[in-house]
């Protein structure tokens, strides 16, 4: 019983981490794209230290057998970060994180038509009720359409939803890889990738960064990414797939608590409600698939 209470700490320390990553990233005043580089980079090398110091071992077998899977997914998680980070840059925490939990969504859609029994009843209600949610959270209903940078804002979120959908789908026919394995490397092509891009794309020039900056990307580098998904994938060993997908809840909720108490950021009722609607959506959705 201490382990399970245990490994439940350490799954709500990660997700709490998840949650709050949107509230540091306001305060970089650095490109995203460069703080998708070096996320993807030092997290990879914290995780890999991290889990060096337990005595576990990497399966390079393993790796060898899913390498194709694994780079080009760590690729679309490298620029589905940096989508995000935008997203958090050009609206509130809440919208973005709730744009992003969209992928799910996306995840069911692209399922259900790569299925031969189709969406079906239940998927097409889940479906329906979390776009619905998503057109209260864009601030359409009542206000009109929101400006350019809201506009701007939602756009980069829901891409950021698509990409990390397709990387969903990609780890799902993954065979015979530990967590730990995909992940170090996933998150190593992440910052991989985005080399070339932060070089291409000059984000690098001029760049005059503050001591208040460099400090917390070192904290979204080392806590948010190396400790956090050591966290959440050492708390999964004893706890049931229920208990998991429940407290990953704990993330979007925790970003429109902060969207609530900020004094930077708005969340209005219209927006509450469509984040009931699109975590209650995906909620449903994962409780009946798992009892089906």
């Amino acid at each position: 019983m201490k382990t399970v209470n245990r490994d439940r700490l350490m799954l709500t320390l990660s997700m709490l981490l998840f949650g709050t990553i949107g509230v540091f990233r306001k305060n970089i005043a650095l490109p995203s794209g460069l703080i998708a580089c070096a996320r993807g980079l030092a997290g990879a090398a914290v995780l890999y230290a991290g889990v060096k110091l337990t005595g576990a071992r990497f399966s390079r077998e393993a790796i060898r057998r899913n390498l194709w899977k694994l780079v080009l997914s760590g690729a679309m998680i490298g620029f589905n970060w940096m989508l995000l980070f935008e997203a958090y840059r050009y609206t509130s925490i809440a919208v973005a994180t709730l744009m992003y939990y969209m992928a799910p969504v996306i995840v069911i859609v692209a399922s259900g038509l790569l299925s031969r029994g189709g969406l079906g009843v239940r998927r097409l209600a889940c479906v329906a009720v979390a776009v619905a949610g998503m057109v209260l959270v864009s601030g359409v209903v009542g206000a009109g359409l929101p400006g350019r940078t809201e506009i701007s804002g939602i756009a980069f979120g829901l891409g950021a939803a698509v990409l990390y959908a397709c990387v969903m789908l990609l780890n799902g026919r993954m065979r015979d890889i530990g967590a730990y394995d995909r992940t170090v490397v996933q998150l190593f092509m992440a910052g991989l990738v985005m080399v070339p891009y932060v070089l291409l794309s000059g984000e690098w020039r001029g760049l005059r960064p503050d001591g208040a900056s460099v400090a917390l990307l070192v904290m979204i580098c080392v806590l948010h990414t190396g400790v956090a998904y050591a966290l959440y994938f050492g708390s999964m060993a004893k706890l049931e797939v229920q208990t998991v997908a429940m407290f990953s809840y704990i993330d979007p909720v925790t970003a429109v608590f902060l969207s609530a108490v900020l004094p930077d950021e708005t969340l209005t009722a219209g927006a509450a409600i469509g984040a009931v609607l699109i975590l209650g959506a995906t909620m449903a959705y994962e409780m009946t698939a798992r009892e089906a």
